[in-house]
């Protein structure tokens, strides 16, 4: 990532800093006139390897006993957001001891002595109503033994923020970053004592907000399943907030809430993650579940679509597909080169992933989680079914946008008693090889067989003349493309019956064999998971059938299916996640 270094950002910087000084010049804060219930989840263990100084984030790790966090120096700008937005203090509430207080207590007051003026990469309206909702989420653990003089400069602090807040939430990216300054902003109008006056138009600017970014599908632009729930979740909080103060949300507020509640089902894979699609990841754990009980919208969508999604579920066995165009424009700047990818769960085990977000482990590992060949998909060698395009700035970052993608995606799921098929297609290989991808799925009633078939085809009279050309470039060895299955990494893959087909053992005890029609040729491959809260990206495999298209159209058929003596129910309680590993 880099940060933007055109004129307008720097202007929007400058401008941040005075409104932060300025803001701190208004007539202080002096309390609560009341304080939202905590509703932020934090992790135990992160917790706790927090406050013995093992500082991880944005995929670093730096070891720091008893160290002060802002005495350390960034190695990145995400490293430097990540503490500057406080969400760590999720983690040290949920231990909740004296060692974990008095950390966050140290964190804290070593900001305001640092940054509380307006210095800092802090001063950004997202990162601080991030901040400042976690502030009032943990108040009463962050002051807890504290003196009257540490609690004035506190209470001082909440309202610069807050005023900072009312003058800039506008000049934030459209999407999340301007849901979680909104949200901020009316967390401090209903808890600060003087600052009533901007709940109002805080709560008319977010349901402004919800009408312009969230559609008919409860989707968002970017189609990032993870992005998603945060925005959710922050229309939850600021829902529940407004109530409990005895403020009545707006209806397209509410209407938001409920449009989105059964997209997020739908985007749930079996084992209560959500899939990892366009930059998203699981999300955090706990976190899905807890928004949806909140909502109190028990709702989900009947054809199984959502936000471009397909999903097919039948027995223990959860399916996701990507089968909407990829984003567009700016909201493409985390956007996967992914159409027609599709991920799938058994139980509480995943099976076939993507590879997905190399984010956190720098730009080269970036921009191949968003290629093609990272996603469980066909792929034409050489070639992704999108690619990246020039840089744009989105939330002060420039990176790239996705450019050349599909321009069609059609897709049918029919349901019968037998089986929940899905057919799709896409003309992302079009326009350089003639050729259209279908993919055909079926997952049977039980859940126990997943039934698929591969296609590439030359439809038109001008996309047999491109593809003719495309097989003349290759000499008529015909144009090489391979079908790949990413495996979770608890996945252990072997090859079986003579190399003509696949065992995969689950942790759970399941056995699913993989086996394909014969026609292409069959191997293990190497892979990567990519996920955060991780240093390194960890180390899985791949199933990959390798083919050449010679003709106007060529198929593959395959299948994942359990091994018989695999019981229909199984006890499967224990998941081992590890906090780091290298």
């Amino acid at each position: 990532m880099v940060r933007a270094g055109n004129i307008t950002a720097r202007i929007q910087r400058a401008m941040h800093v005075f409104h932060a000084r300025q803001s701190g010049m208004k007539k202080p804060v002096t309390g609560f006139v009341s304080q939202p219930e905590p509703r932020s989840i934090g992790s135990f263990a992160r917790g706790r390897q927090l406050a013995a100084g093992n500082l991880m984030f944005a995929g670093h790790l730096i070891e720091a006993p008893q160290a002060m966090i802002w005495d350390i120096t960034p190695p990145d700008l995400a490293f430097a957001e990540e503490i500057h937005g406080f969400v760590w203090l999720d983690d040290l509430a949920a231990v909740g001891d004296t060692a974990a207080r008095s950390t966050a207590q140290d964190w804290l007051f070593g900001w305001l002595e640092r940054y509380d003026t307006g210095r800092g990469p802090g001063w950004l309206p997202d990162l601080t109503g991030r901040r400042l909702i976690r502030w009032v989420h943990h108040a009463l653990f962050l002051l807890q033994g504290r003196d009257q003089n540490d609690q004035d400069r506190f209470f001082r602090a909440l309202g610069r923020q807050a005023l900072f807040l009312s003058k800039r939430w506008g000049n934030t990216s459209p999407g999340l970053p301007r849901f979680e300054s909104l949200t901020g902003l009316i967390y401090a109008g209903l808890s600060l004592t003087g600052m009533d006056e901007h709940v109002q138009p805080a709560t008319r600017a977010l349901a402004r907000e919800c009408n312009a970014q969230i559609d008919e599908t409860g989707g968002i632009l970017t189609r990032n399943p993870e992005e998603l729930l945060e925005v959710f979740t922050l229309l939850s909080w600021s829902a529940a907030a407004l109530r409990d103060a005895n403020w009545t949300p707006a209806d397209s507020h509410i209407a938001a809430i409920d449009r989105i509640a059964p997209t997020l089902r739908t985007l749930r894979h079996a084992d209560g993650a959500l899939a990892r699609c366009h930059g998203g990841g699981r999300g955090i754990d706990g976190r899905l579940d807890h928004a949806l009980t909140q909502s109190g919208n028990r709702n989900l969508h009947v054809d199984g679509l959502a936000m471009g999604y397909a999903r097919i579920a039948a027995g223990r066995t959860s399916i996701v597909i990507d089968a909407a165009l990829p984003p567009q424009g700016r909201a493409s700047v985390n956007a996967h080169a992914s159409t027609l990818a599709f991920e799938a769960t058994s139980g509480r085990r995943p099976l076939i992933v993507n590879c997905g977000s190399g984010e956190t482990f720098g730009a080269q590992w970036r921009s191949a989680g968003r290629a093609t060949p990272s996603h469980s998909t066909l792929y034409i060698e050489g070639s992704s079914s999108a690619r990246l395009g020039r840089r744009l700035a989105y939330g002060g970052v420039e990176r790239e946008v996705l450019i050349d993608g599909p321009t069609h995606v059609p897709i049918e799921m029919t349901h019968n008693p037998e089986l929940i098929r899905f057919q799709g297609a896409h003309d992302g290989y079009v326009s350089k090889f003639g050729l259209t991808h279908v993919r055909d799925l079926n997952l049977l009633s039980d859940g126990r067989q997943i039934n698929g078939e591969d296609l590439l085809i030359a439809i038109s009279e001008k996309h047999k003349r491109a593809f003719n050309k495309a097989l003349e470039a290759s000499k008529l060895q015909g144009i090489p493309y391979q079908i790949k299955f990413h495996l979770h990494p608890d996945v252990e893959a072997n090859m079986d019956l003579g190399g003509s087909a696949v065992s995969l053992a689950l942790k759970s005890g399941e056995i699913w064999i993989f086996r394909h029609d014969g026609s292409a040729h069959l191997t293990i491959e190497p892979s990567v998971y990519l996920e955060k809260g991780r240093l390194q990206p960890r180390a899985t495999k791949q199933i990959v059938l390798s083919h050449r298209a010679i003709e106007y159209g060529t198929r593959i058929q395959w299948s994942f299916a359990k091994a018989h003596d695999t019981a229909m129910a199984v006890r499967d309680v224990t998941r081992e996640d590890p906090i780091v590993e290298s």
